[in-house]
């Protein structure tokens, strides 16, 4: 159910900045009867949404929210990202905005948003927690007519493409933990998922899906089993809209995909390293359900993680990689 029902969708609207709405109005305003609307407030209920009910008062939004919007978003971007894009789709629900994406035969570069994820995916198959216009998900569908060079870095160059992002709204010491976490102060603010898809003409298409805590609601926070941190707790000042902090990571990893399309991984290696938070700390890597520890010593062209440990220099490919490790 990509889309709302209408009548769901216009109270969410109407409840969106958090004030009481009385039923009374809402039935009105919609042509249908006051149970017709507590039956699509239950609805907002069940999507995880936190709703009030005052006798006498009506219904209002435990917290306010903003929600995405195609047309602001558009306005957003610059003319030349806006004129180059095939397509951007904002939808209120979904399995997964990579899996929408890949299954979509239309042109790339294209982008999908979703309010919700009910299936939303980590790396390694985990859950990744998405629930509704808390966070922002996002994927970028880009067509590669040859591979670059590194092209296995792909998730890496999207992750510092992130946090350029987040470096133009003010969002500093945001570090990549290997191959493409975005982290804050040891915690976890984002993740990137890559699925592609080869054609017979040689050619691949690649999704980048992007999920980056905003404002995590302590119920969803609850099924997380890392060290997580969102956007609300790094800063004291108001939170950037999430159409804003969207417009951008567009922007940024639109630049960052045609410049890796012509010179590979060697281009952003400068600042990968500066970026790399696991660079000389000693790690544990997990990879093909082996516990690997060593010292990270960077990676090489191709984006490979260098791990040194009692048997010399290793080369790693994949894996997931804890500074926490255990004596």
């Amino acid at each position: 159910m990509p889309r709302l029902p209408h009548s769901t969708h216009a109270i969410l609207r109407a409840l969106a900045d958090g004030q009481f709405q009385s039923g009374e109005q809402l039935a009105r305003r919609l042509g249908i009867t006051r149970a017709a609307v507590w039956k699509h407030v239950r609805q907002l209920m069940a999507m995880g949404l936190v709703v009030v009910s005052v006798p006498g008062r009506g219904y209002r939004l435990a917290q306010s929210i903003e929600l995405l919007d195609d047309m602001r978003l558009r306005a957003l971007l610059a003319p030349a990202c806006r004129t180059s894009l095939c397509s951007l789709t904002v939808l209120d629900t979904v399995d997964s905005t990579n899996t929408w994406l890949m299954s979509r035969p239309g042109d790339f570069p294209a982008v999908c948003l979703a309010e919700l994820q009910t299936a939303g995916r980590g790396r390694r198959g985990r859950q990744w927690i998405s629930p509704f216009a808390a966070n922002l998900y996002l994927s970028l569908g880009w067509q590669f007519d040859d591979l670059p060079p590194g092209f296995t870095a792909l998730g890496m160059v999207a992750a510092i493409g992130a946090v350029r992002a987040l470096h133009r709204l003010h969002f500093d010491g945001i570090a990549i933990k290997w191959p493409n976490d975005l982290m804050a102060a040891g915690q976890k603010l984002g993740g990137i998922l890559v699925d592609m898809q080869g054609e017979p003409s040689g050619r691949v298409r690649a999704v980048t899906g992007i999920g980056i805590n905003v404002r995590m609601p302590d119920a969803a926070a609850a099924r997380i089993d890392q060290p997580w941190t969102d956007l609300a707790r790094l800063t004291h000042e108001a939170l950037p809209d999430r159409n804003r902090l969207a417009a951008a990571l567009i922007e940024e990893l639109m630049t960052a995909l045609q410049l890796f399309a012509v010179r590979g991984f060697a281009a952003f290696a400068a600042e990968w390293h500066a970026l790399d938070c696991t660079v000389g700390h000693a790690v544990n890597l997990e990879h093909q359900q082996q516990t690997i520890r060593g010292t990270a010593i960077g990676v090489d062209q191709d984006g490979a993680l260098l791990l040194h440990t009692e048997s010399g220099t290793h080369r790693f490919v994949s894996g997931d990689i804890s500074l926490r490790v255990q004596p």
